[in-house]
């Protein structure tokens, strides 16, 4: 077990290749540049004067209140779901998603992900690599709730067929990943399968991703957590269309949930810092498929960007500034593992 985790460790801390991460980043840099490229084409400044000047700042700030209860919904669960490794707050946890929230507002390719690990590992002097495993129930979780999102609003909103593809492929997704997460957490890969090469490393890997998930699923937390998830979401949605009715853009609740699937699925693949371009893209398509006129939903997506992303940045550099650390330093202790 000390060489899966050894290996493990390794894997997720070693400097990625230094080719592929600039074409990753080339890639997601052009992608952004290319959706705000359309989305701002033929976009005056001067819209958003009258957009700005009349908003009804009642329904922002509970669209803010709204936007902090999802993150400490997510710091709720993942307090669950790592409850094996040790104790830690809700506050802690929460504390944790904040600062690599602000690590993925900052910078591209969804670092934070590393960055909220590393800090939970600190805290609950449990190894770096046994966080990944509760990371993992939490996407898919995620994915799970965002299927049936889709599924519900479909009956109640006619939705794009793009959209329900989507949610098909979604779906069928969500089912082969639950079945094969069953199987490994039943009957967990034997170790030292193989003896050498890339089979022997992926089988490392699946090892210790399967011995992790083991201390979690079957527990009480886990079905909490798995419950629990749904929170998130519908907070993230009800904070989005909440902005739609500060910009007085009188949509029903369940259009407005179903733009934020859009734009969710839509920045689902890391890429720019923020989302920055496709968080736009995405939103301007999903309003202009339920009829709004495209320069208001380009100023309502420059807008909503802002408003939620805003208090984000402010509350996820005062849990970084609280750790007493930096970014500098979380990634030169994440490289001690891989040689420790």
């Amino acid at each position: 077990m000390d060489e899966v985790t050894a290996t493990f460790d390794e894997v997720v801390a070693r400097p990625a290749n230094p080719s592929m991460q600039w074409v990753e980043l080339a890639l997601g840099y052009m992608l952004a540049a290319v959706g705000l490229i359309w989305v701002l084409h033929d976009f005056q400044l001067g819209h958003l004067r009258p957009l700005v000047a009349n908003l009804r700042w009642l329904w922002i700030a509970l669209a803010i209140v709204c936007a902090v209860t999802s993150y400490i919904c997510q710091g709720a669960r993942w307090r669950l779901l790592l409850k094996p490794l040790g104790k830690i707050s809700t506050l802690r946890a929460t504390q944790a998603v904040y600062a690599g929230l602000f690590t993925n507002e900052i910078l591209p390719m969804r670092m934070g992900e590393l960055v909220r690990a590393y800090l939970v590992s600190r805290w609950t002097a449990a190894k770096f690599v046994a966080v990944i495993p509760s990371m993992v129930a939490e996407r898919l979780f995620d994915a799970l709730w965002l299927a049936v999102g889709i599924g519900l609003t479909a009956v109640l909103v006619p939705l794009p067929r793009d959209l329900l593809r989507v949610a098909d492929l979604l779906g069928a997704g969500v089912v082969i990943a639950a079945a094969v997460l069953c199987y490994f957490i039943l009957r967990p890969p034997k170790p030292h399968r193989f003896s050498s090469g890339p089979l022997r490393f992926a089988s490392l890997l699946v090892e210790g991703l399967s011995s992790g998930l083991q201390g979690i699923a079957g527990t009480r937390a886990f079905y909490l957590s798995l419950i629990g998830s749904l929170l998130p979401l519908v907070f993230e949605a009800l904070a989005f269309w909440l902005v739609m009715l500060g910009c007085s853009l009188h949509l029903s609740f369940w259009v407005g949930v179903a733009v934020y699937l859009i734009v969710r699925l839509g920045t689902a693949v890391p890429n720019a810092p923020a989302n920055v371009g496709s968080y736009q893209f995405f939103t301007v398509v999903g309003l202009t498929l339920f009829g709004v006129d495209k320069t208001a939903a380009t100023g309502f997506s420059l807008v909503v960007f802002v408003l939620l992303t805003l208090p984000l940045l402010i509350l996820g550099f005062m849990a970084m500034s609280a750790n007493g650390t930096s970014l500098m330093k979380i990634r030169r202790d994440v490289r001690e593992l891989a040689n420790s």
